[in-house]
């Protein structure tokens, strides 16, 4: 059953890995929630994965903010910003009930109001892996 178990968190965490990725480049699609999924499964699926994600020199940078400090840079608070208020103009040009309209104006407002909450990273507290 361990085996399983293990199994099912590698396949998780390489779909959340793609997701991520993808989210890179798709606007609408967050990229460090799944980075975040990605690396919960890893540590359980995948230390080889684990250890690549921490040593990358970008994702690493995030996650070791995330889970030390509970932080997100301004850089990346002001892109998820940026593409969620774009996307949300996209959707709402695109879609004509206006109650979906204001279901997603109502929930990216939530989720910016949370990133904006966040504090930023102090570079005196960021570890090294």
């Amino acid at each position: 059953m361990q085996r399983v178990t293990r199994w099912a968190a590698l396949i998780l965490a390489y779909l959340f890995l793609a997701l991520a990725i993808i989210g890179i480049v798709l606007p609408g699609l967050p990229t460090v929630p799944f980075l975040l999924l990605t690396a919960w499964f890893a540590a359980r699926g995948s230390e080889r994965l684990h250890r690549w994600l921490y040593a990358h020199p970008h994702f690493g940078k995030l996650l070791i903010d995330w889970e030390q400090q509970g932080a997100v840079s301004r850089t990346s608070k002001v892109i998820a910003v940026i593409l969620l208020t774009a996307s949300w103009i996209i959707m709402y040009l695109q879609i004509e009930n206006r109650w979906v309209s204001t279901g997603l104006a109502l929930l990216f407002i939530t989720i910016i109001g949370f990133l904006l909450s966040r504090p930023e990273p102090s570079d005196g507290e960021r570890g090294e892996m």
